[in-house]
């Protein structure tokens, strides 16, 4: 090598292969792009590790409530009015009797506190509830009286009794005492009124629309006039009770007892 050349700066000098057996590259590697399902799995752990710290329990989900404000809605209501002119489905209730327990047309009709005798006087059964239908909407079988008795028993025999005196079991424990389904009055009565009580109450007695639906308020109904039949002819126990002379008192002085 001459003296006079000089060796050039390694800092500034490209890195050039010394093997003479390998071809001098002076360009970086070629990029290989990404596959696409690789793309999808590195996208799909992002989301999965984003949606992990943004996690949001059942109980704090963003939700509306009934009757609660909102400034969501112009009116401020959460709650929205059905469109008028629409009905639910399911509570068209275009049959009025059975829904009602009315006579169609029975808004027409006077009520019975308007309703009076030639003579002056009040009218009694049927009379006293004109509005009121007095046949069943629909057939009454095994099946209805079994359902009838059943729903009785859950929420009417705690008032009126087992059998309909009206001596349940909490009328026994102090509370008002309920009407006889035996009296004249109620077996005179048309089953609209009984289904009129029911649904909208009567003294006391709460409405039961809430918890017992048309048909089984029927079924109670029906069960109710097979009450009546098989106590027909039979005296009020409690009137009974009453009226019976009360036994004398054994007389302990001697020790001894009758």
């Amino acid at each position: 090598m001459n003296e006079e050349q000089k060796i050039p700066n390694a800092e500034n000098s490209p890195r050039v292969s010394m093997s003479p057996c390998l071809p001098v590259s002076l360009s970086p590697r070629p990029r290989v792009p990404a596959s696409p399902s690789l793309r999808i799995l590195l996208f799909a752990l992002i989301c999965l590790a984003f949606g992990a710290s943004c996690r949001t329990d059942m109980q704090d989900q963003p939700k509306m409530k009934p009757y609660r404000s909102s400034r969501f809605y112009g009116d401020g209501l959460s709650m929205r009015q059905p469109i008028e002119g629409t009905v639910a489905r399911g509570f068209l209730r275009a049959d009025t009797e059975f829904f009602t327990g009315k006579k169609r047309g029975a808004a027409t009709q006077p009520t019975a506190q308007t309703v009076t005798t030639t003579a002056g006087q009040t009218p009694q059964g049927a009379a006293a509830y004109p509005d009121d239908i007095e046949t069943f909407p629909f057939a009454v079988d095994d099946k209805v009286l079994a359902r009838g008795k059943e729903r009785y028993e859950i929420f009417c025999s705690a008032c009126h009794g087992l059998t309909g005196y009206g001596d349940g079991m909490i009328v026994r424990r102090g509370f008002r005492r309920a009407a006889s389904f035996h009296d004249d009055r109620l077996r005179q009565a048309p089953v609209g009124h009984y289904f009129d009580a029911i649904t909208n109450g009567w003294g006391v007695m709460p409405s039961y629309a809430p918890q017992i639906d048309p048909r089984d308020r029927w079924a109670i109904i029906a069960y109710v006039r097979a009450l009546q039949l098989s106590q027909e002819g039979r005296q009020n126990p409690t009137a009974a009770a009453s009226a019976s002379p009360t036994p004398a008192a054994p007389n302990t002085a001697s020790g001894e007892h009758k």
